[in-house]
């Protein structure tokens, strides 16, 4: 073959490079690779998915069931950690009063912790951010009305008006029904009183994004406001709402703690962690601590781990931080 021939060829057409799987687009996005760069974040992310999944799989992992009462024995009362009881039975974290296994009473009381503190944060979650977005988009009296109940609500502590709207509700309800529903009430109680922040962190967000283009682009185009809220606004909100709601998570567990501590959260047939640190501080000077010691620590953790999970997720959605 010529020269010329050898120019006249044609040539083979390069190769696209394959495009990146969109689970690699999300793990090399910025968030996570702050996510990566931070090993406090790393900790507290095992640590809450470890606990979470503990909780959730508590029938199965746990030694002991130890809400059966057939299964209880009093002679293995007040065991001590790493002891076998005078029944032959091996405690690793000790036992109650009533010789329930410490271990399996937290592993049971974190799934009712958690499972309050989820549904209460999804609850005001829901509710702050409808009230927020009708106030930043309509405005007028609907914002003023809004944002002065929240003004309101913000200079009482969340635990009181908790208490409030708990007492009151024990009042509506019947007796008989009191103790089946006393969960559900906890976490409408908790709910209602963490709302406000998250209607005003998204009214002011919604505020800011009414007066885009796009916002007026759809209003012009006949779209209805409901829709515009639902699949222009809120989308660009979610950040910040976010945030809050993963440190309210741990500031729900903890009010949930407090309330049961003082007597008025979930019903002894269901005890969460606040139930047993108030079980727990009744032995204390009497020398079995580990009844307190253990479920507090895991309080701790849980809420901790929770919160510094919260200031990553704040930081890295920070655009002035990147």
């Amino acid at each position: 073959m010529s020269a010329q021939d050898n120019l006249t060829a044609p040539t083979a057409a390069p190769v696209a490079p394959k495009p990146p799987s969109r689970l690699y687009r999300i793990w090399d996005s910025d968030v996570f690779y702050s996510f990566r760069r931070s090993p406090v974040t790393i900790v507290a992310a095992i640590v809450t998915v470890t606990m979470l999944l503990a909780a959730l799989f508590a029938p199965w992992i746990a030694p002991y069931n130890p809400f059966n009462p057939a299964s209880l024995n009093l002679m293995d009362g007040f065991t001590p950690p790493m002891t076998e009881s005078m029944m032959g039975n091996f405690f690793v974290l000790g036992s109650d009063h009533q010789g329930r296994d410490v271990l399996s009473t937290i592993l049971y009381g974190s799934r009712v912790s958690i499972f309050v503190g989820l549904s209460a944060t999804l609850f005001a979650m829901t509710l702050g951010v409808s009230l927020g977005l009708a106030a930043g988009y309509l405005g007028g009296t609907t914002d003023s009305v809004i944002m002065r109940i929240a003004d309101i609500q913000l200079s009482f502590p969340a635990i009181l008006i908790a208490l409030l709207i708990f007492g009151v509700a024990r009042g509506i309800i019947p007796p008989s029904r009191q103790e089946s529903m006393a969960i559900y009430v906890l976490i409408v109680a908790i709910g209602l009183s963490n709302w406000a922040q998250f209607a005003r962190t998204v009214r002011g967000a919604t505020m800011v994004e009414r007066q885009k283009d796009y916002v007026s682009a759809a209003r012009i185009m006949g779209v209805h406001p409901l829709a515009i809220l639902i699949r222009h606004v809120l989308p660009n909100v979610t950040g910040p709402v976010l945030v809050i709601g993963t440190i309210g998570l741990a500031l729900a567990i903890i009010e949930e703690a407090t309330l049961s501590f003082l007597g008025v959260g979930v019903p002894p047939t269901q005890p969460s962690l606040g139930t047993l640190i108030r079980i727990g501080q009744q032995f204390l000077f009497s020398g079995e601590w580990w009844i307190l010691l253990f479920p507090a620590i895991t309080l701790v953790m849980l809420a901790l781990a929770v919160n510094l999970l919260g200031d990553w997720l704040r930081d890295a959605l920070n655009p002035r931080l990147r």
